[in-house]
């Protein structure tokens, strides 16, 4: 079984300024499905498609299986079978060994900043940048999902 075990975090956006990459991906993704217990997304990243079905979070972990489809298809699940569009831009960025993941949300929450840590235990240690602020791992309201 695939499992993502991630924290996810606010960002302060005068600090998050001076240490932004200058080139992230592009993002759309919307929900085929969702519920507490699982979800069922289609991404369209740059010029990739992407469909992942994510298990009911517990702590920090949820089951986790993601599939590269062709872009064509994810812009046709999008149009057919998402309501709502997450749009966004993502930065990933290199800390003591570790990759952060930063969104910049242009829709449904605009000007949201949201980093996310990938881990390989729940417990495991990790620095912590100082514009990554307050954790709002486990809070339903930064879930994707909830946003739309």
């Amino acid at each position: 079984m695939g499992l993502e075990i991630e924290r996810k975090f606010l960002v302060d956006p005068s600090l998050w300024k001076r240490v932004r990459p200058a080139k992230g991906h592009k993002m759309i993704q919307g929900y085929i499905f969702k519920s507490v217990e699982r979800t069922v997304r289609v991404r369209l990243r740059d010029h990739c498609g992407y469909l992942t079905i994510k298990g009911e979070t517990k702590g920090a972990t949820r089951a986790e299986f993601e599939y590269e489809i062709p872009a064509t298809e994810a812009q046709e699940m999008l149009d057919t079978f998402c309501d709502r569009l997450i749009d966004k831009v993502r930065f990933e960025i290199e800390v003591d060994g570790k990759t952060w993941e930063v969104d910049e949300f242009f829709s449904p929450q605009k000007g949201l900043l949201l980093a996310e840590i990938e881990l390989n235990h729940e417990s495991e240690a990790f620095t912590r940048p100082e514009w990554v602020k307050e954790e709002v791992t486990g809070q339903p309201e930064y879930y994707n999902s909830n946003m739309i």
